[in-house]
This record gives structure tokens, sequence and C-alpha cells, in this order.
């Protein structure tokens, strides 16, 4: 199926760092904005994407429509680097999230609280040494196809440096996005763990999910669009 003429998927450019940021806000809360959840932005944005647009931006792309970037993949192959860059990182945020945290509502401060209560516990395993992504599409530009297109990208400059296998830490729930759609994919389940902070915020359970997929296979063309 191809993509609709008026989207283009390209690599990621550093003007594209403001757009990301604000997509992953627009998307943080099961698909919506974090707000409800966490107030302050660029705290969040920062966490979840700061290494990918500073530091690796060559394994990151974008999907831009009528020349808005409503979608980004951000990947990274270099998990080592990753790690020290994020123990660092982790320290300065949590820093400026203790000087600021009289300032935030309650919701807010519950969040900061199941982060260093529980988050650490409701991570499942991951493979180590193995290159890894994770995506946001707004919904209105959520297509499959267009979709496939991105991740396909991303593989195929994988393969490039020799990759051989690419996993992901999705989000997923019943309604939404399920694990056995990313087994019909192709996608082989590692682990999944329920995410506590969504209870009682959304109507039924809500899973963090490690997938793998090998890119050796010649049907690595598919993955599940938000």
């Amino acid at each position: 199926m191809p993509i609709p003429p008026d989207t283009i998927i390209r690599n990621y450019e550093p003007r594209d760092r403001a757009a990301v940021r604000r997509l992953c806000c627009e998307t943080g809360f099961l698909g919506k904005p974090i707000d409800p959840v966490f107030s302050d932005r660029e705290l969040f944005a920062d966490y979840l994407t700061a290494y990918y647009t500073d530091v690796e931006a060559e394994a990151a792309f974008v999907l831009e429509q009528s020349g808005v970037v409503k979608g980004y993949l951000l990947g990274s192959r270099r998990q080592l680097r990753q790690q020290w860059y994020g123990f660092f990182q982790n320290l300065r945020l949590f820093g400026i999230g203790m000087l600021r945290y009289r300032q935030y509502n309650e919701a807010t401060r519950g969040f900061i609280q199941w982060i260093l209560k529980n988050s650490w516990r409701e991570v499942p395993a991951v493979p180590r040494r193995t290159a890894h992504f994770h995506f946001n599409v707004l919904p209105e530009a959520q297509k499959l196809a267009t979709t496939q297109a991105m991740a396909q990208m991303y593989f195929d400059f994988l393969r490039t440096h020799g990759e051989k296998e690419v996993f992901g830490q999705v989000v997923t729930f019943e309604s939404r996005r399920g694990a056995k759609l990313f087994e019909r994919l192709g996608f082989r389940v590692l682990e999944k763990r329920e995410i506590t902070k969504y209870r009682g915020k959304h109507h039924e359970p809500v899973y963090l999910t490690t997938v793998i997929k090998s890119l050796a296979t010649p049907d690595s063309r598919q993955i599940a669009g938000r």
C-alpha cells in the first residue's frame, strides 16, 4: 500500500528537534497529551527524546505531512553509550524535578512518586547489545503504510551497519495495540509488565512490552502503527 502523496519520510534534522519534543508530549499519555499525568513538558521531552536527537541523531527519522512533522521514529544502535548518557541525564533531571516539586500539581507529584517507588520494578527485560527504537505518530497521520515505511527506513539503516536484530518497548493494551499484533507482524514478545501508574486513569490494564525482531528475515517490512 503506497503512502499518501502529501507524506514524506526522511532522516531527522536538527530543525526538527522542537517538533519531535512537542509531538512526544502530545502523545505521551496513551496517545494523548501528557499534561493530565505530568505537567512538566520540558522534563518529559528531555527524558524521552534528548539522547536520540542530541547524541545519535543519525538513527532518527520523521514523518512529515504537508510540511509538518506528525510522527517520528527514534532509534539507537549504541546501547552502552545511551546507558552512560542516561545515567548522568537522569541525575540532572532528578535534580531539576526536585527543585520544581512544590510547584507541581498533585497528578505530577504522583507521577514522580511512581517513578521513584515503582517504575524500576515495571520495566521488562531488554536484550543486550541490540539496536532498539520507539515511535510516535499523531492520530491524524496514523496510517499503517506510512508507519511501515518509516520503520523500514530505520531497519535498512541498521542493516547497513551490520545489525542483526532490533527491539522495541511499546505501550500495549487490547483496545489500542496488543502484543499479539506485533507477533503477527514478525516480532517476538520477550516480556511484558503492567504499568501501574495508569491504574485508575484507564479502563483496562496497560503494559510495557518488549518485542524483538530479526533483521535477517525478508518480511521485516511491517510494523504496527499508532
